[in-house]
C-alpha cells in the first residue's frame, strides 16, 4: 500500500503542471487561435516564479510572477498573431524559442539556489486516513487549484454566455463578427489566459515539484501540453484524463529503475514523447470527418475596416 500510494502522488505531482497549461491552451484553441508558444511561457513561468519566491519567500507571490511572464509573453504573440496576423505556427515556435533564451538569461543567477516547496494541505483526522488521506487531503494547492481550473472552464464553456460566444469565435469567426461579437478582443482574452496558466504550470515546477530552477527544466512538457489538447478533442472533462495518464507514463523511469526492470534509461525518458506520437497517430487514424475541433483555428482574422 506504501508503495502503491508514493506511485498515486508521483503521478499527481507530474500531471499537475500538465493540466495546468492544458487547460489554457484549450481556451486558446477553442477561442480559434494556435499557440505553439506553450513550451516558452511554461519555462519563463519557472524562471520568474522561482526568482519570485526566492527574492520574496513567498510561494503565492512565485506563482504569480510565473503566471505575469506567460500573461507577458502571450501579448507579444497576440500583437503578432493578432495585431499584426503574422502566421501563427510561425510566431508560436519563435516564442518558444525566444522563451527558452530569455529565462536562461533571467534564470542564470537563479542556479544553485534552493528554495522551500509550496506547503501541503493537512487536515487532521483526514490526512492520516490510511492510504486515501495524503492523496485526498495532504497535497499542495497546485493540485486541488488544477482541478477547480478544469471544473471552472467546463462551467464557462457550457453553462455561460460568455463561454458560448468564445466557441462562437472559434467554430466561425465570420458569424460572429457579422453578429456584432468583438471577435479580435475576444481572443485576445483567450490568449492571455491561456499564457497566464502556461507560467503558472511553470512556475509550479521549482514551486512544488523541485525546489530549484534548472535552465530548460519544462523538458518538452508545454509540448505535451498541447498533444493533450487534441488527444481530449477539445473538453476539459477529457483533459484530466488524458494529464493523469500522460503524468503516469512520465514516471515510469525512475519507478522502472528502482524495481530494476532492465529496459534502457533512454528510453523510458523518451517514453512520455512516444506516448503523445503515438496518441496523436491514432487520433488522427479514427477520425473520419467528425472532428470537435475549433473549425476557424489557426486562421487569421481581420475585421473590416
Amino acid at each position: 500500500m506504501g508503495l502503491l500510494e508514493a506511485i498515486i502522488l508521483s503521478v499527481l505531482a507530474a500531471s499537475t503542471p500538465l493540466l495546468i497549461a492544458a487547460t489554457g491552451e484549450l481556451i486558446t484553441e477553442r477561442a480559434g487561435v494556435l499557440n505553439l508558444g506553450v513550451e516558452g511561457m511554461m519555462i519563463m513561468g519557472a524562471a520568474c516564479g522561482f526568482g519570485g519566491t526566492l527574492l520574496t519567500g513567498s510561494t503565492i507571490v512565485g506563482a504569480i510572477c510565473g503566471m505575469l511572464a506567460g500573461t507577458a509573453l502571450s501579448l507579444i504573440f497576440a500583437a503578432m498573431a493578432l495585431g499584426l496576423a503574422v502566421n501563427q505556427v510561425a510566431t508560436g515556435l519563435a516564442l518558444t524559442i525566444l522563451g527558452i533564451g530569455l529565462s536562461g538569461l533571467i534564470g542564470a543567477g537563479f542556479v544553485g539556489e534552493r528554495i522551500a516547496t509550496a506547503p501541503h494541505l493537512y487536515i487532521p483526522g483526514l490526512t492520516d486516513i490510511p492510504f486515501v488521506g495524503r492523496i485526498l487531503f495532504g497535497e499542495d494547492g497546485f493540485v486541488y487549484l488544477s482541478l477547480l481550473l478544469v471544473v471552472a472552464v467546463w462551467l464557462f464553456l457550457y453553462r455561460t454566455r460568455a463561454g458560448l460566444i468564445l466557441r462562437a469565435a472559434g467554430d466561425n469567426h465570420i458569424s460572429a463578427h457579422a453578429l456584432g461579437y468583438p471577435v479580435l478582443r475576444i481572443r485576445l482574452y483567450a490568449v492571455m489566459f491561456g499564457g497566464a496558466c502556461a507560467g503558472l504550470a511553470g512556475a509550479y515546477l521549482p514551486l512544488a515539484y523541485t525546489p530549484f530552477f534548472i535552465p530548460g527544466m519544462t523538458a518538452g512538457r508545454g509540448w505535451i501540453a498541447l498533444a493533450l489538447v487534441v488527444f481530449s478533442s477539445w473538453r476539459p472533462g477529457r483533459l484530466v484524463i488524458g494529464a493523469y495518464l500522460f503524468g503516469a507514463v512520465t514516471i515510469l523511469q525512475p519507478h522502472a529503475q528502482g524495481w530494476g526492470i532492465g529496459i534502457p534509461s533512454q528510453l523510458m525518458s523518451a517514453l512520455p514523447y512516444l506516448a503523445t506520437v503515438i496518441v496523436l497517430v491514432l487520433i488522427s487514424r479514427a477520425r473520419t470527418g467528425g472532428s470537435t475541433a475549433p473549425a476557424a483555428l489557426g486562421t487569421v482574422f481581420v475585421p473590416d475596416r
